[in-house]
């Protein structure tokens, strides 16, 4: 039982460090928008609302004691890591083609109209293209960094997740 409690609480630590780092990422984005006029688009809108998502189930999950709360907390922190890398992937492809656009027209009054959009605009209110090109941060784009950030969420809590099945098969 001692292993359990052991394994328990390093669970907790990475939901909370999972948390932390996606704050941290929304916050960058943040900086950059408004400091290096770097406009959100419709793609990096949804990619926000996905790391909110993972720090949200990552903070909930952190704060339960038990097995199951944390497992079912774990996998919905991989499912929204699994929707980032699907917008993200998006995100990349359309940047790779110029010409070729996210739907700008299509998805940004679906974006604009969620509540969050009305609660905090200077954080989820579209005002860009998903075409437009910025300058690389240590050679990748902000979309490509934010691909490579949900993939390793998303590796990081599915390994947690197997080894901790192994742990409880191993104890019964």
């Amino acid at each position: 039982m001692h292993e359990e409690d052991r394994v328990l609480r390093r669970e907790r630590r990475l939901l909370v460090l999972l948390g932390i780092v996606c704050l941290a990422l929304v916050g960058g984005a943040l900086y950059l928008q408004y400091y290096h006029g770097e406009d959100p688009c419709p793609l990096c809108i949804i990619q926000r609302y996905f790391f909110v998502l993972v720090a949200v189930f990552a903070f909930l999950g952190a704060g339960l004691n038990g097995w199951r709360g944390v497992a079912l907390l774990e996998s919905l922190v991989a499912l929204s890591a699994l929707g980032g890398i699907v917008t993200a992937a998006r995100h990349v492809y359309v940047q790779a083609r110029p010409g070729f656009s996210c739907g700008f027209d299509t998805l940004q009054p679906v974006v604009d109209g969620l509540p969050p959009a009305r609660w905090l605009p200077q954080v989820f209110k579209v005002a860009g293209l998903c075409e437009t090109p910025y300058p690389p941060i240590l050679g990748l784009s902000l979309p490509q960094w934010s691909l490579v950030a949900f993939a390793v969420i998303f590796l990081a809590v599915v390994v947690s997740l197997r080894s901790k099945r192994r742990l409880r098969a191993s104890t019964m």
